[in-house]
């Protein structure tokens, strides 16, 4: 059978057409932008779509509570059809300065591209009324959620939602990656329980509360923080009264976030010869917190080498 060139041509155009759509329809989830403030939602997001455009804000060697809003930033966010952040007001100082200087209105709201990890659970430790004499406290409760696996796969539920009502089109495409990653994580869940079982009853005095949710699950008792009050930094006072309860020889370590201090950690430690874990806060905290699977692992295997 002879093709002539307009024949061929037709059935070039159909075919490009029928690949760009099919191109269209396999790379749904690429179209999505997505700013992530912390670098475990940058994980989470990549999970959940591992084909869309991801940028994390800060990554485990940077303070949350303490981001400059650089053009950098702005320029990203600018671009972003999803901005996810852990929300309870841990990004309030620099979030809504990013969000006016991007002037980007797909993620001024909850409602369009925004999404805080916090509103979508039950936090920790919320207050109903807060003042400046109790320090750097969050009334909506505690942000550092990601250290909570329930909590975390409530997270990613919702997360999918919101991907779906952004991008219709890649429905399925995030159906199936919540249920793979869902699969996972859930499998996951008793084998770091069952590792962790030799920690609970355990005792320890951290910096902050940034491992509050880590210590709730596995049964870690915080007795004592670094901080006299929340956001400031140990005081001498404050250091030897810490000492001081040190010598009732219950305590298994002390412990920090890897962007925060080690000066008065280390200062206790060697007056109470105590261990300091330097745990990793978020992913790429370590060499070892490459996902948000790593990174379990990797806190919990630090907290139990001060059994050892």
């Amino acid at each position: 059978m002879r093709i002539n060139s307009k024949q061929f041509l037709s059935k070039g155009v159909k075919a490009l057409t029928l690949a760009l759509t099919m191109g269209v329809a396999n790379n749904a989830a690429a179209e999505l932008n997505i700013f992530a403030c912390e670098p475990e939602y940058a994980a989470l997001a990549k999970e959940l779509a591992p084909d869309a455009k991801i940028y994390s804000a800060t990554t485990a060697m940077q303070d949350p509570h303490q981001v400059q809003a650089r053009p950098s930033l702005i320029a990203k966010m600018r671009q972003a059809d999803l901005a996810i952040c852990a929300g309870a007001d841990l990004e309030v100082g620099w979030l809504p300065m990013l969000q006016m200087k991007s002037a980007n209105a797909k993620v001024r709201s909850t409602d369009q591209g925004l999404f805080f990890a916090a509103e979508q659970i039950e936090t920790l430790d919320q207050l109903t009324s807060v003042d400046r004499s109790m320090g750097d406290v969050h009334a909506k409760g505690n942000p550092h959620l990601h250290f909570d696996p329930v909590r975390m796969l409530d997270v990613a539920k919702a997360l999918t939602n919101k991907m779906i009502q952004l991008d219709p089109q890649a429905e399925s495409e995030y159906e199936a990656a919540l249920v793979s990653f869902s699969q996972r994580w859930q499998a996951a869940i008793p084998n770091w329980e069952a590792k962790a079982k030799p920690l609970q009853g355990s005792k320890v005095i951290a910096y902050h509360s940034s491992f509050k949710y880590l210590f709730n699950w596995i049964g870690i008792e915080q007795v004592a923080d670094l901080e006299p009050k929340p956001g400031i930094p140990p005081s001498s006072s404050h250091l030897a009264s810490l000492l001081s309860r040190t010598k009732q020889g219950d305590i298994l370590a002390i412990v920090i976030a890897s962007y925060q201090s080690e000066r008065g950690a280390e200062w206790l430690a060697e007056r109470s010869d105590l261990p300091v874990l330097v745990l990793p806060m978020s992913v790429g905290g370590n060499d070892q917190s490459v996902d948000l699977f790593s990174l379990y692992d990797s806190a919990i295997d630090m907290l139990l080498s001060a059994k050892n």
